[in-house]
């Protein structure tokens, strides 16, 4: 790597290890803390690339990429920040950030980024940044999955692709609408949601076309439309090819491509390609554990901004909020944090009260509740495996196939539960010694003994 980076953050751990790292890798650096000074160097002329934090002593990275632009047109900038919204994202690539890296950051990657960014130049310079929209979306998170979809959002906001956006219930699939409509060049004109009933009748869709008037239409839950009510979309869309009307979006909450064309429950698979031009995963967050505190922090501190007394979590309260299964996802949690900070009586909120408001699922269940709730996930997710069959039988072997999904966990965690002591493991499960090699055999499993057992 060749070429002379200007590294801008008050951080000085952050500004030491960069250096450290871009020199060793044959770059020149220059370090500031100050954007001032940053911008004196760009004026100068120095730099090949910056890497810049947005929250600076004096001022906000993000205000000057403009000047930047200005000054130096094909100079690549590379965003870090602590700030890990989905705003921020959208903001560094709508300021023609060449690429936007949340805090704490993976070093190898951001090395990797800037190498690229030295071999290439920037595009044209950036439109002016939008302001935020008016609803402060709960769309926070540093982990892997949530910076991901943050990049594909920035990627498709400015495009006409009509976009699919599939998550669980609570978790944010129309927020995610929103926010690809508000930072957009779509931004000043409606956005319109709809459903079945908006279908109906002979002026249904033509009614849609006008309340949208060019702006962005999401169909909220796109799965629950009948058939009839699908052709009505397909016409309409039909109808808007090349005329350059609304933007179309949609959300669904589970996977639409094993009922295309099914007799029974069916989805039409020409509104599917219609609708699939981008489709974003919202995941759960169950996928996401490490963004709950953030959340949690963002839903306390809207509290705080309606009125209610500032709140915080002890240790023990954010360990037992981290175990909580959120079948509701974000928006479970956040009904959860209100009753919280309503019924909480001291400023810090204990772990007894997260308990009493999430049940015993996070207080830790008896053997026998947990045993319930295993019968109770293994039907629902049986009930699924048919459901997702298209009305068609699954292949035939069901039985052993999923006992085989059962024996082959179980045995694993007994066996690291034993130490790997396969007559302690043998016990443990009530079954035959020979009868547990022979599983451990058939069923592939990795036996490694150590010396502590349970």
């Amino acid at each position: 790597m060749d070429g002379t980076i200007l590294v801008a953050d008050d951080d000085r751990t952050i500004r030491t290890v960069l250096t450290q790292a871009l020199t060793r890798a044959g770059c020149k650096v220059h370090a500031t803390s100050s954007l001032m000074t940053l911008m004196r160097w760009v004026e100068e002329g120095k730099g090949d690339l910056v890497i810049s934090d947005v929250m600076m002593p004096d001022g906000n990275g993000l205000d000057m990429l403009p000047r930047i632009g200005a000054e130096r047109p094909g100079l690549p900038v590379i965003v870090i920040s602590a700030q890990n919204t989905i705003m921020t994202a959208i903001q560094a690539t709508e300021a023609d950030a060449y690429d936007y890296l949340p805090k704490p950051f993976d070093l190898p990657d951001l090395m990797k980024r800037a190498s690229r960014a030295l071999q290439q130049k920037r595009a044209a310079p950036a439109p002016s940044a939008p302001s935020e929209p008016t609803d402060d979306l709960p769309l926070v998170g540093r982990t892997p999955k949530m910076q991901a979809l943050y990049r594909l959002v920035a990627r498709v906001m400015n495009t006409d692709l009509p976009v699919l956006i599939t998550g669980e219930s609570g978790t944010g699939k129309s927020l995610i609408a929103r926010a690809i409509h508000d930072f957009s060049d779509r931004r000043t004109l409606p956005f319109v949601i709809a459903n079945g009933t908006d279908l109906e009748g002979f002026d249904g869709p033509s009614d849609l076309l006008s309340k949208a008037r060019g702006g962005t239409i999401l169909f909220d839950e796109v799965g629950d439309l009948d058939r009839e009510q699908q052709q009505r979309v397909v016409r309409m869309l039909d109808a808007l090819d090349g005329t350059g009307g609304p933007r179309i979006m949609a959300t669904v909450q589970r996977d639409l491509t094993p009922r295309l064309d099914a007799e029974e429950d069916g989805f039409r698979s020409d509104l599917y390609y219609r609708l699939a031009g981008a489709q974003l995963d919202v995941p759960t967050l169950r996928e996401r554990v490490d963004d709950i505190p953030l959340l949690a922090a963002h839903f306390l501190g809207r509290a705080e901004k309606e009125g209610a007394v500032l709140r915080r979590f002890s240790d023990d309260a954010m360990t037992a909020i981290r175990a909580h299964p959120w079948p509701g996802n974000v928006r479970q949690l956040e009904n959860a944090v209100r009753r919280l900070v309503v019924t909480s009586p001291a400023e810090e909120i204990a772990r007894v009260e997260v308990e009493n408001v999430l049940g015993a699922a996070t207080a830790g269940p008896s053997p026998a509740a947990a045993t319930d709730r295993l019968s109770e996930a293994v039907e629902k997710h049986l009930r699924r495996h048919f459901d997702l069959q298209g009305g068609q039988l699954p292949p035939a072997g069901l039985y052993q196939r999923v006992l085989r999904e059962v024996e082959a966990p179980l045995i694993e965690i007994a066996l690291d539960a034993t130490g790997g002591n396969q007559a302690r493991c043998a016990d443990l499960l009530g079954i035959n010694r020979n009868t547990l090699r022979k599983k451990i055999t058939d069923l592939d499993i990795l036996v490694t003994r150590r010396r502590k057992l349970m």
